[in-house]
């Protein structure tokens, strides 16, 4: 599988370093040298053995892992496993060909924060480490803010136009996945899986959150795209 070049990005804003575990070279190839231009510190593996090998002096802040290696159908989420269980912190996208609702939860439950299906285009995969990596930058602090709204990472309170406004968990949940990735827009698919984790199977339940969200807080926070739901706020300066 081969995978198209796509747009050049601007250069990443600060150094940041990333795991790279991909056997096939058509796709390892062309991602180590569009993150590499990006100034991105990249190391890569093949295999679960090299990966280990790399993990053992090599803290990433994103780990992009091939679900299925060349020792096992599921090596990457072996990977992810054997990281969170050593207490690792960092982001973890996963990269497949299996797009089945079974995938891609297992790979939430075990701690992944994003995939991506193959084939896909560089442009989308440097977006979503951009993405990512904000969100490693934004847990070091304990609060997100955009004009009137402030989120409490801690505490979870949200506090709006200066008033403090109780939400529901999910709404909480839906509303700090788009404060943490702002500019991204999410399918209603996609917020089901990362929101609702597999308790919930209706995709009616994300259009309705985002209701309530709006109605609770203001039309404008929750903005609707041809292809989902983006968060409707400029970060405070």
């Amino acid at each position: 599988m081969s995978v198209p070049e796509g747009a050049t990005e601007p250069r990443a804003p600060e150094h940041m370093r990333i795991l790279l575990v991909e056997d096939e070279a058509a796709i390892a190839l062309p991602v180590r040298r569009a993150l590499a231009a990006q100034g991105y510190e990249v190391q890569e593996a093949a295999d679960l053995t090299q990966a280990r090998m790399v993990l053992q002096n090599f803290e990433p802040d994103l780990a992009i892992l091939d679900v299925r290696l060349p020792e096992d159908e599921s090596g990457g989420f072996t990977l992810a496993r054997e990281m969170r269980s050593a207490g690792s912190q960092s982001a973890v996208l996963f990269l497949t060909a299996r797009d089945t609702l079974v995938d891609r939860l297992e790979g939430l439950d075990l701690g992944g924060d994003d995939y991506l299906t193959k084939p896909f285009h560089l442009s989308e995969l440097l977006s979503r480490v951009r993405a990512l990596l904000r969100r490693v930058s934004e847990t070091k602090t304990d609060a997100l803010s955009y004009g009137p709204l402030q989120l409490d990472l801690v505490t979870r309170q949200v506090q709006w136009r200066g008033q403090r406004v109780v939400l529901g968990s999910r709404e909480y949940d839906l509303l700090e996945r788009l404060a943490r990735t702002p500019g991204r827009v999410y399918s209603p698919e996609e917020l089901l899986d990362l929101v609702w984790a597999g308790r919930a199977s209706d995709l009616g339940v994300v259009k309705v959150c985002v209701h309530h969200l709006r109605g609770k807080l203001g039309l404008e926070v929750v903005r609707t795209e041809a292809r989902g739901y983006t968060l409707g706020l400029s970060a405070t300066r």
